[in-house]
């Protein structure tokens, strides 16, 4: 029943996608059942605590490792975790409230905030993107249930609509300089305490940040992040993105369109 339920549709609504495509984020509940949970939460975890196990101890980690044990593309590398970041009950959700017919993979992260590790800093996703269009989104789901204290994901809402709000990548000068912006520009601040298979979607523009954790549980969350199929390449602008071109487009040039191997379509309305 597992696998099936990663194809069945999710009873996604008009107002939850009216809602996405006005303030840059939506909360979802219930999008992986408990079983599916009980089937790959172990195979994530493992990876995790496998590829983490020389991870220096927190408190020597430069500000940005303090935040999270971060690791890309499991889906690449354990056969368990590909069947749930391929799932295309998740694709679906993603290209529905994008408003397009279908949704490459971009890629997975997991991103495991240890006790006691720190806040993640306010930022926006697609300023590492080399990709040419704003329909981008994560799906970000904890793997564990996820109370305030946890560090739950926290959105500015409707701050997608201007495109690149600051050019900065992850760092304490970012979360200064999009805290000014969000104060000034008076976006709603909006977070949730989540249970183990809800899931939010953001855009790759939304501003969002994640408290520090403070309880004494790992705060155990799994992404996947989709591209609009159709999308093209960038030529990149910022330090940053020539890396995301050269790791997932290796064989693709700017003004192409971007889809290979390692970015398959996960959903088509066309079946």
């Amino acid at each position: 029943m597992t696998a099936e339920s990663l194809e069945q549709p999710y009873g996604l609504t008009s107002e939850s996608i009216k809602s996405y495509q006005a303030n840059g984020h939506v909360l979802l509940r219930d999008v992986a059942e408990e079983s599916v949970l009980e089937t790959y939460r172990p195979a994530i975890a493992n990876y995790v605590m496998r590829k983490s196990q020389d991870a220096a101890p927190l408190a020597q980690r430069d500000a940005y490792h303090k935040s999270f044990l971060q690791f890309a593309n499991l889906w690449e590398d354990d056969a368990t975790v590909r069947e749930f970041v391929l799932a295309k009950r998740f694709a679906r959700i993603a290209a529905e409230l994008m408003g397009v017919s279908a949704v490459r993979l971009y890629h997975d992260q997991a991103l495991f905030k240890e006790p006691g590790g720190s806040a993640t800093s306010w930022h926006q996703d697609q300023y590492y993107w080399p990709l040419d269009n704003d329909n981008c989104i994560t799906m970000w789901m904890p793997l564990v249930d996820v109370p305030t204290e946890m560090g739950v994901l926290t959105f500015a809402s409707k701050s997608h609509t201007e495109g690149s709000l600051l050019s900065a990548a992850i760092s304490q000068e970012s979360d200064a300089g999009f805290d000014d912006i969000v104060k000034r520009r008076k976006f709603p601040i909006d977070h949730a305490p989540m249970k183990a298979g809800d899931a939010t979607f953001h855009s790759g523009w939304t501003v969002h940040r994640a408290p520090a954790n403070e309880t004494s549980n790992m705060r155990e969350v799994m992404t996947v992040i989709y591209f609009a199929d159709g999308t093209r390449l960038l030529e990149p602008d910022n330090p940053h993105r020539p890396a995301d071109l050269a790791r997932w487009f290796p064989d693709q040039k700017p003004g192409e369109l971007a889809g290979g191997p390692l970015t398959p379509v996960v959903y088509s309305a066309a079946g």
